[in-house]
């Protein structure tokens, strides 16, 4: 089981792995990066097979018999944009009740089950897409696929298990009322995509969550668990065979067609400030500018220039500027957040309340100068070996992180030789390449979020 419980998820990015998304993990486990150097070299080159059921089902496979498991992982087209209006919240309700009954299993039998086969199996919405995962042992793989197969195709959907877990969400949702984070970010939604549905929060509104039946979820896990909208990867212990009859047996009789609600493209509005006031000693600063495609061109220039301005933990210009130099922060970072349907450039920190103007003020002038003059050629040239090098440590470091990373290249229809292929793209950058996704991207103004006390101004400036 996996809820949404607070804020909105923004679980996953496809700029997995691309950019300052799991910096701080990849700092870290730096440390151990020679330690475990035979096995990620290993996954570098690992065989990737594409894996075509009989029943036209397509999947990813990594075979590794070195340990009798399996990780499975899947994503369905649609995730919680797809909430009908008026009852949101539904997507992520869903998600909870997988593995609370199904077929002739109610929710004790189940899970009792599962714990019988040693499997681990977990459900998550995210705004684009409905994730699900599962760990087993190799030799019970046939018990823990058939509970797979149950779930996926006949969850029951029995008052009981709603019940609790609309209970569960309701308690995150009453908790988030008083907390000012929480409530900022619900701001900052509607400010910057208005009516859009990623404006709504993921866990739905006390109002919405409680006109949610049994009717709706069955109705909604008929249109979106289809065929046409499915990707799956699997690594471990399994050979090809093997898994084409498991993709049949798990995905072979659900529908062929999604029936998806069309959701619209929207540039988040920038060019305002919002201020969320709280009495509190701290602020925190958020700001939004344009952000870039997956699929475009300029991708990996824009992912070099991110990491350089606010990617990385401890060598980025924000992090020397603001923490450094001045000691105004712990932490403030920079993110490539890329969706199906928009896409920006976050910068956050939080400081001091009574010097939250003047850390907005030099946030401003690093990304300033940034868009006016790029960064220099020792800066790429040192992120280019960075990011080469860092992706089998933040991607290729288990079989379900492997099968995660798989998922997501399909998503991205980046092919299957794409991790072959990655470090030659980056290395294809050029200093002018990143210097004009700089301009690009840095010279609008942007949407900023500041919660806090009023802004105290700047001595010689305004407030930033």
């Amino acid at each position: 089981m996996s809820l949404v419980l607070g804020r909105m998820s923004t679980f996953p990015s496809p700029t997995r792995g691309e950019g300052g998304l799991y910096r701080i993990v990849a700092t870290l486990c730096f440390a151990l990066f020679f330690l475990l150097l035979p096995a990620l070299a290993a996954h570098a080159e690992m065989n990737i097979q594409e894996v075509k059921s009989k029943k036209g089902i397509t999947a990813w496979l990594v075979e590794d018999h070195s340990i009798p498991l399996v990780a499975v992982r899947f994503v369905f087209d649609g995730g919680t944009a797809q909430d009908p209006a008026g009852k949101e919240g539904l997507v992520n309700l869903m998600s909870g009740l997988f593995d609370e009954g199904a077929g002739d299993l109610d929710s004790g039998a189940f899970q009792l089950k599962l714990d019988d086969a040693g499997a681990e199996m977990s459900f998550q919405a995210a705004r684009d897409g409905i994730y699900g995962s599962m760990r087993m042992l190799s030799d019970q793989k046939d018990e823990a696929f058939g509970l797979l197969k149950l779930a996926v195709n006949s969850p029951r959907f029995d008052r009981a298990p709603i019940d609790r877990i609309r209970a569960q969400v309701l308690s995150g949702i009453l908790a988030n009322e008083r907390d000012p984070d929480t409530i900022a970010q619900q701001r900052w939604l509607r400010a910057i995509y208005g009516g859009h549905p990623y404006a709504r929060p993921d866990q739905g509104t006390k109002e919405s969550l409680a006109t949610i039946t049994a009717d709706d979820l069955k109705a909604f896990h008929k249109a979106n668990f289809a065929r046409g909208g499915l990707h799956v990867a699997v690594v471990g212990d399994i050979d090809a065979a093997t898994l084409s009859g498991k993709l049949d047996e798990v995905f072979g009789d659900l529908p062929d067609k999604q029936m998806l609600a069309p959701v619209a493209d929207i540039a988040p509005k920038l060019g305002q400030q919002l201020e969320v006031n709280y009495d509190l000693p701290q602020t925190s600063l958020q700001l939004a500018w344009p952000g870039v495609k997956r699929s475009d061109p300029d991708f990996y220039a824009a992912v070099l220039m991110n990491e350089i301005l606010g990617g990385s933990t401890f060598t980025s210009r924000l992090y020397e500027e603001v923490r450094e130099k001045r000691g105004l922060a712990y932490g403030v970072s920079s993110d490539l957040v890329d969706h199906e349907h928009s896409n920006a450039l976050l910068v956050t920190t939080a400081t001091r309340s009574d010097r939250a103007a003047e850390t907005l003020s030099i946030v401003r002038q690093v990304v300033k100068e940034m868009a006016e003059k790029g960064p220099t050629a020792e800066e790429l040239a040192a992120t280019k070996k960075y990011m080469i090098g860092a992706y089998a440590i933040n991607n290729l470091d288990s079989s379900s992180s492997i099968a995660s990373t798989l998922v997501e290249l399909q998503l991205d229809n980046l092919g299957i030789d794409y991790i072959k292929r990655r470090a030659a793209l980056i290395d294809a950058v050029t200093l002018a390449d990143v210097k004009a996704a700089a301009r690009k991207l840095l010279s609008a103004d942007p949407a900023v979020m500041v919660v806090g006390p009023p802004l105290v101004q700047v001595a010689g400036g305004g407030k930033g």
